[in-house]
């Protein structure tokens, strides 16, 4: 039988290798949906065939599948602020496979961006010691009324997402619909009447899912998953305190946490810049792949505008 401290270490190990996984199944994905013609949930049967007719997107979902079945044996095991903290990290990750596949340097504002982020991911791993981190039942009220706001409040983004650009509207409500299923899934792994709440779980993901495939046509990975990625961990470990009875530390460690959540934002508003490549280099690639737009997203290169 396990103590308590072995459940958590496997369980960040678990989180971790499902963070890696997944990260690297968005930069799949986007690769492959690149390629395609353009996706709408106005028509889910047609974008549907589309997605499982490419074999490349089929190994990124698979990809994710597996990551996601890691990360449900890591909340099964762990509070879900810790798993989270961890998980969060993958950003890092996402930023660098990006580079690579696009074979360029990351830049210097991706690289900011990104290391923002980890770095405010640490200091809420530190803050994180002065918690109770009993495994207490979520509230079902509660539960559903946070869960209803978050869903209705990325429904919204996504419907309005022209006003803060699609890529970036598409990472933040794909952030909050996961983030959704990911605080439903944990409330799942209680038992009892709250197993109910995987209801709310898998269409989320699907929602989560589809909405990101669709950014990924208008943006690079780093932008729309590197957000999402972000969205995903931050809510649910703000829904610790108040769904699963997760105290807040207080003294230096409780200013910690607000620095933390702070630096992460400030990480996500840098990657929510897209990148754009050097007239030179992008002038190689265009000669190189051709006047396509989407081969550009592919590569994480947002294309000039049009007229």
């Amino acid at each position: 039988m396990l103590s308590g401290d072995g459940k958590t270490a496997i369980a960040l190990v678990l989180a971790l290798a499902s963070t890696t996984l997944v990260n690297l199944a968005y930069l799949r994905e986007h690769q492959a949906v690149g390629a395609l013609p353009a996706l709408s949930l106005r028509r889910p049967v047609h974008s549907l065939r589309l997605l499982l007719g490419s074999a490349r997107w089929l190994q990124g979902f698979a990809m994710e599948a597996a990551g996601f079945l890691l990360y449900v044996a890591a909340l099964a095991l762990a509070p879900l602020a810790l798993v989270q903290s961890v998980a969060a990290g993958g950003v890092g990750i996402l930023a660098f496979a990006s580079a690579r596949a696009a074979r360029r340097r990351v830049s210097r504002r991706e690289a900011l961006g990104a290391g923002t982020a980890v770095a405010g991911l640490l200091l809420l791993s530190l803050s994180l010691i002065g918690g109770d981190y009993s495994d207490s039942p979520a509230p079902l009220v509660g539960g559903g009324l946070w869960l209803g706001v978050t869903l209705a409040l990325a429904t919204f983004i996504f419907l309005t997402r022209r006003w803060i650009g699609s890529a970036v509207g598409c990472g933040v409500s794909g952030g909050l619909f996961f983030a959704c299923g990911d605080i439903a899934m944990k409330v799942a792994t209680q038992g009892g009447v709250r197993f109910a709440f995987a209801c709310v779980a898998i269409p989320s993901y699907v929602l989560g899912t589809s909405v990101l495939q669709i950014g990924y046509q208008a943006g690079g990975a780093l932008t729309v998953a590197g957000i999402a990625t972000l969205l995903t961990n931050a809510v649910p470990i703000a829904a610790g305190p108040l769904l699963f009875g997760e105290t807040l530390p207080s003294g230096a460690l409780g200013v910690l946490r607000v620095l933390a959540f702070a630096t992460v934002v400030t990480g996500a508003s840098l990657l929510a810049r897209p990148h754009l490549a050097p007239a030179d280099s992008s002038s190689g690639a265009a000669a190189a792949a051709g006047p396509s737009p989407r081969a550009d997203r592919v590569r994480g290169v947002e294309p000039s505008p049009e007229g």
